[in-house]
C-alpha cells in the first residue's frame, strides 16, 4: 500500500448538533430544533475533508469502545481513510461535541475529549511510517499536547498545525512546525495580544511568533499569509454562511491539498479559501466537506 500523502494526527468526536435562532448568553436558555449526531472532530474532519479533496490520508487517535467509537470509524473507513492507528479505548467513552448552531450559520461548541483526551506518544510511535513518511503531517489541539509534540518531532514532511482550541504552546514544539495556521483568536493568545485581530494586525502578530510561515484565517475575510518574504491577504468569496462547523477544517485540509500538489502558499491558501466557503453553504461538520467538483458547483 502506497503511504499516506496527508496523516493527521487528532481528534475524533460525534458532534450533537441542535439548531437554534440564536445561540445563547451566558446563563441563558433557548429552545432549539431536534437533535442531530454527525460525525466530527477536527482531527477526523481533516481527514475526511482532504481524502474528499482526492489526497491518500490516514488517522492516528483513538475512539471510545461504545456506539459513537463505531460510528465514526465507519464515516472514516467510508472515505478511504487509514484508520489502521487509530485505537479503541476500553475505558473511556467517546469523544462528543456540543453544537449550537444559529441561523446566521455561528455556532457554539462543547467539546468533552473522552477517548481523545487518552492519545498517547506512545501511540505516535506505534504508529510509525503513517507519520514519518507522509508528505504533510496535520495536527491540532484537541488532543493532549505530548502528542502533538511527538507527532510534531517525529514528522519528516511538512508539519502543519492548526492550534485549535486556543492555548499555549510549549516553547519547543513550534520548532517542529512549519506552517501555522491560527484563526484570530488563536493568534491572539499565541502573541499574547490584548485587542483585535484584523487584516492589518494580523502580519505584525504572525511575524512575532517563531515559525517562519503563518497563515491567519480571517473569516469572512479570507486568510492572510505570513512569510519571511511577503505577507498576502488571500479574500474569500463572499456567501452567505448556513454553518460554519467544519470550514476551519476544511481549510486546513485543503492548504495540505494544495501542498501536495506543489502549489506555492499563497495559490495553497486561495483555494483553501475557496473550500472553506463552499463548507459554510451546507449542514454538519463531515457531512458538509466538499468535493473539488462541489466546491465549483457550490460557488458558482
Amino acid at each position: 500500500m502506497a503511504p499516506p500523502e496527508i496523516t493527521v494526527v487528532g481528534s475524533a468526536n460525534l458532534d450533537l448538533v441542535v439548531e437554534v435562532d440564536r445561540v445563547p448568553l451566558v446563563g441563558e436558555t433557548v429552545l432549539g430544533g431536534d437533535l442531530t449526531r454527525i460525525p466530527g472532530g477536527k482531527g477526523a474532519n481533516q481527514a475526511v475533508a482532504a481524502a474528499r479533496l482526492g489526497r491518500r490520508a490516514a488517522m492516528i487517535g483513538r475512539l471510545g469502545a461504545d456506539e459513537g467509537g463505531s460510528i465514526l470509524r465507519a464515516a472514516l473507513e467510508r472515505n478511504d481513510i487509514d484508520t489502521t492507528a487509530l485505537m479503541t479505548t476500553r475505558d473511556t467513552p467517546n469523544g462528543v461535541a456540543m453544537i449550537a448552531v444559529g441561523n446566521d450559520g455561528d455556532n457554539s461548541i462543547v467539546v468533552s475529549p473522552g477517548a481523545n483526551g487518552r492519545v498517547t506518544p506512545a501511540d505516535i510511535l506505534t504508529a510509525g511510517e503513517l507519520v514519518s513518511d507522509a508528505q504533510i503531517v496535520l495536527l491540532q489541539l484537541e488532543i493532549p499536547m505530548a502528542a502533538v509534540e511527538a507527532a510534531a518531532a517525529v514528522a519528516t514532511g511538512t508539519v502543519l498545525l492548526n492550534p485549535a482550541p486556543a492555548a499555549a504552546l510549549p516553547p519547543g514544539l513550534l520548532e517542529h512546525v512549519d506552517i501555522l495556521v491560527p484563526n484570530q483568536t488563536e493568534l491572539a493568545v499565541l502573541a499574547d495580544h490584548d485587542g483585535p485581530v484584523d487584516v492589518e494586525t494580523a502580519t505584525a502578530l504572525a511575524r512575532a511568533l517563531p515559525v517562519e510561515n503563518v497563515i491567519v484565517t480571517l473569516g469572512a475575510a479570507g486568510a492572510m499569509v505570513v512569510t519571511p518574504d511577503e505577507s498576502v491577504h488571500v479574500p474569500a468569496p463572499a456567501v452567505t454562511p448556513v454553518d460554519t462547523t467544519g470550514a476551519g477544517d476544511s481549510f486546513c485540509a485543503a492548504v495540505a491539498d494544495g501542498l501536495v500538489r506543489s502549489l506555492s502558499l499563497v495559490d495553497a491558501v486561495t483555494w483553501a479559501v475557496q473550500v472553506g466557503a463552499a463548507t459554510t453553504l451546507r449542514p454538519g461538520a463531515q457531512p458538509s466537506l466538499p468535493t473539488p467538483t462541489e466546491v465549483a458547483q457550490l460557488l458558482a
